[in-house]
């Protein structure tokens, strides 16, 4: 695990976290920014709401576009025992000796809520695309622009043989909310 904030400062000083919000935020709202280890990242307004209609499987190698549906707003309401996609505010690049593992906030986890992102692999970058579930039996609130989880860096005693920059990544440097690919 890095050290301290500061060496995550340094990084955020060199483009890896872009916004970049040097102190935690969170007076009325979900907090986002640097961390003691970490960093907060927050959700954008832009959401796919997972309907179902019309699928009786979900398939991660085929897709149906149309059991999406497209939200912009302050506010997504996650129905019962459903998910949403969205996407961070902020746009990492992850350095070639360093693994982001992403864990969900706990406000949101007392309440049901599950956040699951794949780790950031050395040298991703992009927007990340955040899967959050809902698994109480009651809609919940997702606030738009204020913090939905936190990342943590491990940095590598030396640089990885392969990045996902090398691999040529299906995922690298997304703009928007990315649903599967093969």
């Amino acid at each position: 695990m890095i050290e301290n904030d500061r060496w995550i400062r340094g990084m955020a000083e060199k483009g890896m976290i872009q916004p970049f919000q040097k102190d935690q935020t969170g007076k009325g709202i979900i907090s986002y920014g640097i961390s003691s280890y970490g960093y907060d990242m927050r959700v954008a307004d832009e959401f796919k709401i997972f309907s179902g209609l019309n699928t009786e499987v979900i398939d991660p190698k085929n897709l149906d576009q149309g059991s999406f549906t497209d939200f912009k707003g302050s506010v997504c309401i996650i129905p019962p025992n459903s998910f949403v996609l969205g996407r961070s505010v902020e746009y990492f690049k992850i350095p070639r000796d360093v693994l982001v593992i992403c864990l969900g906030k706990s406000t949101y986890a007392r309440c049901g809520v599950v956040v699951n992102v794949t780790p950031l692999e050395p040298e991703w970058e992009g927007y990340v695309t955040i899967e959050i579930s809902n698994t109480a039996p009651l809609p919940v609130k997702i606030y738009a622009h204020e913090g939905i989880a936190q990342v943590l860096f491990l940095r590598g005693a030396e640089v990885c043989e392969k990045s996902y920059a090398d691999k040529a990544g299906k995922y690298q440097a997304q703009k928007g909310i990315t649903t599967a690919k093969i």
